[in-house]
């Protein structure tokens, strides 16, 4: 469902991503790990359509996000890492706002939307402005409008931030059904037992490169232990950080 083939994103001298070849197939739920400014934004926007790639090709759904641009969107639903949104429509509004982007329209999306907003306990909340929403009841709201016109491929950064306890778990549960009945997500989270408890597979980034990816099982075999997850992540990244945290004290 997302094929990425050398992809690479640079900055002037900078690479931010390089040369990233990963695919991530239908009915799969994928985990993104990694420090800070290691690629995985960037990678994620570059996915949904936001940044242009340097070099490379995203393929979603089986369409060409270059050559393609308006299919391979439609299959996409995006969950930024902060909530955007148009303050003077109502929460209802903004789904159907939301839907109308994919050409979604009538009951259907009538239906859903309200599916989706009692699913996280929005309901009450339908015909009020956003602009009197908490920081969390706006990520919620932001989460229904990805999955209300249907798409094949979720990809979402940091999907837990900014919400309370039960709807992350609603949110859990949401993702494991989708991926179910054969859809995708791909989410970035610096969480390690979120990507342990939920992801099939796990890609750890580091200056812009995949550095280790595969199952839970596979790297918890890499790196030994019951901290599986923490110990390669901490084997890959960990010591670069120590060498820097040092030269800041140093200096």
């Amino acid at each position: 469902m997302i094929e990425l083939t050398a992809l690479t994103k640079q900055y002037g001298a900078f690479t931010a991503v390089r040369g990233l070849d990963l695919t991530v197939p239908a009915g799969e739920l994928f985990g993104f790990l990694g420090p800070n400014g290691a690629g995985k934004t960037t990678t994620m926007r570059m996915i949904a359509g936001i940044l242009q790639p340097t070099a490379g090709t995203v393929r979603i759904a089986g369409h060409d996000l270059r050559t393609d641009p308006l299919a391979a969107k439609r299959a996409l639903g995006f969950i930024p890492d902060r909530p955007f949104i148009y303050e003077k429509l109502t929460g209802m509004e903004f789904l159907r706002f939301s839907a109308g982007l994919y050409g979604e329209h009538g009951a259907g999306v009538e239906r859903r939307g309200r599916e989706l907003l009692a699913l996280f306990d929005l309901e009450g909340w339908r015909d009020e402005l956003v602009e009197s929403y908490s920081h969390g009841m706006r990520q919620k709201l932001i989460i229904a409008s990805a999955f209300v016109h249907r798409p094949a491929v979720i990809v979402v950064d940091e999907p837990m931030v900014g919400l309370d306890p039960k709807s992350a778990k609603t949110l859990r549960e949401l993702f494991r059904e989708y991926t179910r009945r054969g859809h995708t997500v791909m989410m970035s989270t610096h969480t390690l037992e979120v990507a342990e408890g939920m992801c099939d597979r796990v890609g750890i980034m580091q200056r812009g490169e995949l550095v280790a990816c595969g199952t839970v099982e596979a790297l918890r075999g890499e790196s030994g232990g019951d901290r599986a997850l923490e110990a390669l992540f901490l084997r890959l990244t960990g010591d670069e950080v120590a060498r820097e945290l040092v030269a800041v004290l140093d200096a």
